[in-house]
């Protein structure tokens, strides 16, 4: 199997466990580095974080599907785990989505998620919220399920109609996704825990739960979300909002006092920042090609050869 299949088929497996396992979010290669460092077995590029890292613009539908392809593929290959991507509406009607799965399998993706607000989406857990009718969204959902590649590829249905028509709704559309050929689904922004229980339940598929601090979904323990049954609880921008509070922290001590003296408990050490972002596998490879001593001295000798050390016969 290719390393792409492979990383289909563990994702894969790891949501039929349902068990309520942890994926957090990475805006950046960075950060997934880091979140595969400490041991999360999946990756959940968020749409959110790219949009606020990257534009430095609020979660309103502005990033274009080219420049969340260059966030996947640059993240693909800074980790080894498999990536689940947010790619909010599909970047356009049925025909658009079909494209969408195309480009982001082909940047290495092992899932995409696709929700059913209209254009222009907003976060999940803003108000003002929009959603198209349901069998615009199914058939989203089957363009998408003809697109991909892989049987392996998961393809994720949320729906936002919480927000907008209730649970009941939500359900409704949850189960016809589902029937469309959606893989797992995602019922954005329950606000109690009675009906985070039933989206659970009812839905035979696996399911994710998305807990933002400070959103309309209660925060609930891993155990107590594995009871219920969910499959996935989603912490999509945990790692960029603490990243931010530090660098808000840092920022204004330095400012506010000319130096770093007093916030050193506030930043990773310099061997440790060459260690996340890979230098010693770097240096390794650096030494596997070096230059024979020999050759290296014959070189260092052709220098003088020929103006700006060009070869002497150009």
């Amino acid at each position: 199997m290719s390393d792409q299949t492979e990383l289909n088929a563990r994702l894969s497996a790891f949501f039929a466990r349902r068990a309520a396992s942890i994926v957090p979010g990475a805006s950046n290669a960075l950060a997934a580095r880091i979140a595969q460092d400490v041991g999360f077995e999946a990756v959940y590029v968020t749409g959110a974080g790219v949009t606020n890292s990257y534009l430095g613009t609020p979660d309103i539908g502005l990033i274009t599907l080219t420049e969340l392809a260059q966030h996947v593929a640059t993240i693909r290959d800074a980790c080894t785990v498999p990536l689940i991507v947010d790619a909010d509406t599909g970047f356009g009607n049925a025909i658009n989505v079909g494209r969408t799965v195309k480009v982001l399998e082909r940047a290495g993706a092992s899932a995409i998620q696709l929700e059913d607000q209209d254009f222009p989406k907003k976060c999940g857990h803003f108000t003002g919220k929009s959603i198209i009718p349901s069998a615009e969204m199914v058939m989203k959902i089957r363009a998408a399920v003809d697109a991909r590649g892989n049987e392996n590829f998961q393809i994720i249905a949320r729906t936002d109609a919480i927000a907008c028509n209730g649970i009941e709704d939500a359900l409704e559309r949850a189960h016809a996704y589902v029937e469309a050929g959606a893989d797992v689904t995602f019922v954005e922004a329950p606000t109690s825990l009675e009906d985070m229980a039933r989206i659970a339940k009812d839905i035979p598929v696996p399911q994710i739960v998305n807990l933002v601090a400070g959103g309309m979904t209660p925060m609930s323990d891993t155990a107590r979300l594995r009871e219920m049954g969910f499959s996935v609880v989603l912490y999509a921008n945990a790692a960029l909002q603490a990243a931010m509070r530090a660098m808000q922290e840092v920022l204004s001590h330095l400012h506010a006092n000319g130096s770093l003296a007093g916030a050193e408990d506030l930043l990773v050490d310099f061997r440790e920042r060459q260690r996340l972002v890979g230098k010693p596998w770097y240096d390794e490879q650096e030494q596997r090609y070096a230059l024979p001593k020999a050759d290296a001295s014959a070189k260092e000798k052709g220098k003088g050869n020929g103006a700006n050390g060009a070869h002497p016969t150009l």
